[in-house]
């Protein structure tokens, strides 16, 4: 990279944060959970010195259709899943993990992570147009503390609606005493899908229900209290991630299967179940925020038709782009990326057949089960990019898009 040090793996959610003329500036999660010597990190400091995971920033000449340069924008996080961008030109970095110092890690091998401070928050990462942090790494904890995904600002309040990947997962919004300017704090909320309090299962597409809120009192409580009088689980761990879930559950909070995309477009706001509806292959949600309803936008009847969407944008255009993060072999269903029109027409866009039989950049192999992730489109809506996670690939990808993201 630009700044010296070797591009991280692990490449994940993603977002356009700023564009100079022809340049844009991308910022792009690692989501990486090991311990260690954190990434190093020329603009700032990093959060936590034994958390490899991070961020890097990365520019593109649209004019050119060219790469121009690419640095580590922060440091010191775990897990770094996706996240999402604001409006005021910054990008959400979200954790998916609660672990802190000598919790052993269930993600990987159970051993016990030498993480110097907790994890399971959301960061904010200011990013200049060459690239290099500003800010501070602090932790906005009144976001809450849990396993995150996504975030989603509704441009018109500053509202900001967050996502939980669990198989009991809640979908959250916060809102802040400041639009804008959330280290100021605020105020965290659990949706009540009425009259459903489980949503795992299946429903018709169209499907339509009202939504309250119940404020969450202990936003930062990672786990509920009665699992850490438990034993340690199997693996070790105690505690169960879900101190905020339970907290809004309690209150008459509903239950999602693994919330993971979500973005704000068309004055809405769009998330996926990665494993909701009947075949467990994944739903389409919409809320409007206006009305405070909640719309099942597409249910997949089908794991060949859509196997378990993940990351998610919506195009300029109003369609959303849908990344697989699937459990199929290669050989069968190779991981795909969708587009979905505004009328809820389902079309590939492409295909991982990523195969290399020789060695490139120092990787060799068949990736094709590796997932997409980190779509987003440039703001005159003409290149999209996004990731395969494995080996860490970012692709910049021009259309024409009127008929496929309409």
């Amino acid at each position: 990279m630009a700044d010296g040090a070797v591009t991280p793996r692990a490449h994940d959610g993603m977002g356009v944060v700023s564009i100079d003329g022809d340049v844009v500036t991308l910022c792009r999660n690692h989501e990486i959970s090991d311990d260690g010597r954190c990434i190093p990190f020329a603009g700032g400091t990093p959060y936590d010195e034994r958390a490899r995971g991070g961020c890097s920033s990365l520019r593109f000449d649209l004019a050119k259709g060219e790469w121009l340069d690419s640095r580590i924008a922060f440091s010191g996080t775990s897990r770094n899943c996706a996240g999402g961008i604001t409006p005021w030109g910054t990008w959400l970095t979200c954790e998916e993990t609660v672990l802190g110092p000598n919790d052993p890690d269930h993600y990987k091998d159970s051993q016990k992570r030498s993480f110097e401070k907790s994890h399971g928050w959301i960061f904010e990462v200011p990013v200049a147009a060459d690239c290099e942090s500003t800010g501070a790494p602090v932790p906005l904890a009144d976001m809450g503390r849990f396993v995150h995904e996504a975030v989603a600002v509704d441009r018109e309040t500053g509202i900001i609606y967050e996502t939980e990947d669990r198989g009991t997962s809640g979908f959250y919004r916060f809102i802040p005493n400041t639009p804008g300017k959330l280290a100021d704090g605020g105020l965290l909320e659990m949706a009540e899908v009425v009259g459903q309090s489980d949503l795992r299962g299946g429903f018709e597409n169209g499907a339509s229900f009202d939504v309250r809120w119940h404020r969450i009192e202990d936003p930062s409580r990672a786990h509920s209290p009665e699992s850490l009088k438990q034993p340690p689980n199997k693996k070790g761990f105690v505690g169960d991630e879900l101190g905020v879930f339970k907290q809004g559950a309690a209150k008459g909070g509903s239950t999602f299967s693994r919330l993971e995309g979500c973005w704000y477009g068309n004055g809405l706001i769009y998330f996926d179940a990665t494993s909701g509806g009947a075949a467990r292959a994944g739903q389409i949600w919409q809320y409007d925020p206006k009305s405070e309803t909640l719309t099942l936008l597409f249910e997949s009847p089908s794991k060949p038709m859509l196997n378990m969407p993940d990351n998610l944008c919506v195009s300029p255009r109003g369609g959303i782009v849908l990344c697989e993060d699937n459990d199929y072999g290669a050989n069968e269903y190779p991981q795909r990326v969708f587009a979905l029109s505004q009328d809820g027409q389902l079309r590939l866009l492409g295909e991982n057949n990523v195969r290399l039989s020789g060695e490139k950049n120092g990787f060799r192999g068949d990736y094709r089960t590796k997932e997409w992730a980190g779509a987003t489109f440039s703001p005159d809506g003409q290149w999209l990019f996004i990731n395969l996670q494995t080996p860490g690939i970012t692709c910049a990808i021009t259309g024409p898009w009127d008929e496929t993201l309409a």
